[in-house]
């Protein structure tokens, strides 16, 4: 379950960029965190050393380039923590030193340092803004955030580890990356307190307060701040802070003059609409078994944990599910199929028709000529060509059942608009294959991990007896 930030490392106030680099990469090395430095890793620097590399590549940045760093951003670092006793040092560091390879590309300076002094091991992963080549910058793109959690959810998947099902995206720390299973805050007790005494129908705000106390709050009052702790928490949280809970809020909930919103309570998510990721997450985490080998022989982990996430992102958490979304990208693509291939087979018709009418214009008076020759064998090897076009164009207006030939001009302007119409339906058409192409493969994966297209095989097998 490895959770994800990226941070940007800054110039503090009032010190260099030296001071900076050595103060940064001393806390993420910090032997006690660290094992000793057994648990660092690098790439094309050397830990005891990096803060100097790191300093040298930007002046040599400024004189190669001539350009002045205009933003304080002197480093950036991805914090990636794992799910508590899941994964061993060493593997967190392996799995953080593989991020890097993958997100950086080769082109940046980086270490990994993982720190085991918490109940989550985690990893600090601490990048050259400059690249090795001293030319570029790396640039903190807009939505680098989402890039760098998706990336790192793939690795963990490959590496059979936990990711968070439903992760809130945001600045967040690590507590609230938990979600539902995180501790409920200090705030968040005082609301359940409150919102239980207001049930009690309390005559006012003193009653109010009676019942808090009674219910294990400490109130203190301070002129005409009123401060509460919860009876488990230590330190007080003044009710001014506290939005929708204010002394004022309470006081107009109590007059009945405002209607009081309780704050919702955490909820934990229910197992059965993750059922199919559970039964995935179960085969990859057991790598064991007739059905995973079989599995394993055709593709390979990096391609399950795609699916995996795939499933995960789009909210695909059932197999009943993932089959009806696959069933209707496939019509919706031969819908949009059957529009286009409509539209070409009549710009086609069209394109006959106008060949044929502009010959059969052309070619009248020659036919005119030939009837009134008598149909004259002379008169025909004379104007063959003509008559044979003439005779072509009005074998295709009865093949077509043409009452009334229509002007060229309609015929063009026709086929200007499904010629517009088929430009247009292209881009519906390419995103409509692609989104059928890549459900029916992860639907695929899916059905051949989970064995069900031999359980479906065995089932025809059984009818046919």
């Amino acid at each position: 379950m490895a959770t994800t930030r990226i941070i940007s490392m800054h110039v503090n106030k009032g010190k260099t960029i030296a001071q900076c680099l050595t103060d940064r990469l001393g806390y993420s090395e910090n032997p006690e965190k660290t094992n000793d430095g057994e648990l660092i890793s690098a790439y094309e620097c050397d830990p005891k050393t990096a803060d100097a590399e790191f300093l040298l590549s930007k002046r040599q940045y400024k004189t190669l380039t001539g350009r002045e760093q205009k933003s304080n951003v002197i480093a950036y670092q991805v914090r990636q923590a794992f799910k508590p006793g899941e994964i061993t040092p060493e593997e967190a560091n392996r799995v953080g030193y593989e991020f890097a390879e993958r997100f950086l590309k080769g082109k940046h300076a980086f270490i990994v340092a993982t720190h085991i002094d918490k109940s989550h091991i985690h990893n600090h992963i601490i990048w050259n803004s400059t690249t090795l080549d001293c030319k570029h910058k790396f640039r903190d793109f807009l939505g680098s955030g989402r890039a760098v959690a998706r990336l790192s959810d793939a690795i963990c998947t490959e590496h059979r580890l936990s990711v968070i099902e439903a992760p809130k995206r945001g600045n967040n720390h690590y507590g609230k990356w938990l979600g539902n299973k995180a501790k409920p805050t200090h705030r968040e007790l005082l609301c359940g307190v409150i919102d239980d005494a207001l049930l009690k129908k309390p005559s006012d705000f003193d009653a109010l307060l009676k019942l808090l106390t009674a219910a294990g709050c400490t109130v203190k009052q301070r002129g005409r701040s009123v401060s509460l702790r919860h009876k488990s928490r230590t330190g007080f949280i003044r009710l001014s802070s506290m939005e929708g809970y204010s002394e004022a809020d309470l006081r107009a909930v109590l007059a009945g003059e405002k209607k009081h919103t309780p704050r919702k309570k955490r909820v934990q998510p229910t197992q059965e609409k993750n059922t199919l990721l559970i039964d995935i997450e179960a085969k990859m985490s057991s790598g064991e078994g007739v059905g995973y080998e079989r599995w394993a022989k055709v593709f390979n982990v990096k391609q399950m944990a795609r699916t995996y996430n795939y499933l995960r992102d789009h909210g695909l958490l059932d197999y009943e599910k993932l089959a009806e979304k696959t069933s209707g990208a496939t019509a919706r693509f031969n819908e949009v199929s059957s529009k286009i291939k409509s539209a070409e087979s009549r710009m086609a018709e069209i394109a006959v028709l106008k060949t044929h009418i502009i010959n059969y214009s052309k070619t009248r008076d020659v036919y005119a000529g030939y009837r009134k020759a008598g149909y004259s064998k002379k008169y025909l090897a004379e104007h063959e060509s003509d008559i044979l076009l003439h005779k072509a164009a009005k074998k295709a207006f009865d093949d077509l059942e043409v009452k009334k030939l229509p002007t060229v001009r309609s015929l063009q302007e026709e086929y200007t608009k499904l010629l517009s119409y088929k430009k247009a339906a292209y881009a519906e058409y390419r995103a409509a294959r692609d989104e059928m192409r890549e459900l029916l493969i992860h639907k695929q994966n899916v059905d051949r991990m989970l064995g069900k297209n031999e359980r479906e095989e065995k089932e025809r097998e059984h009818d046919r007896q």
